[in-house]
């Protein structure tokens, strides 16, 4: 039984990226693990392109392990559904991020921050890029900041 649990463990492991719905904790984990942060701006129950990037490349094996190494994920949601709704502290929280970093109200929109919060670069819309391009573009960006 171990024997199974051991091959199969690797292989679900990189779906498990840790994402945070806050942007002044992830500047603080950022700074302290000297990585860098991926803000993704989404409207999880409305958003069909936002939805698919969640699940072609943010659920990716090899961008999981990117993240896992290099990134604080970031995730400002906007759910209309009202099932979905969220706490008003939370809605307060991604519109001051929305202010911020995305004040046009793309969906999805990404963006890839250094530990302070400055932009390095930004997605409007789902890329046009495969998982893999995604993940070597973003390891690029950071390795040129370092």
């Amino acid at each position: 039984m171990k024997f199974i649990f051991l091959i199969i463990f690797p292989m679900v492991m990189p779906g498990l990226t840790v994402w945070h719905n806050n942007l002044d904790e992830a500047k603080q984990l950022a700074l302290q693990q000297h990585k860098h942060i991926l803000l993704n701006f989404s409207g999880s129950d409305w958003c069909g392109p936002c939805i698919r990037m969640h699940k072609e490349i943010f659920d990716d094996a090899g961008f999981s392990i990117m993240a896992d190494t290099e990134l604080v994920m970031v995730n400002a949601d906007f759910p209309r559904l009202k099932k979905n709704q969220l706490s008003a502290v939370q809605q307060k929280l991604n519109d001051q991020m929305a202010d911020e970093y995305n004040a046009q109200g793309n969906f999805p929109c990404t963006i890839l921050l250094d530990a302070k919060g400055k932009t390095l670069k930004e997605w409007d819309g789902l890329p046009d890029e495969s998982a893999i391009e995604f993940t070597v573009e973003v390891k690029n960006i950071i390795d040129g900041d370092k």
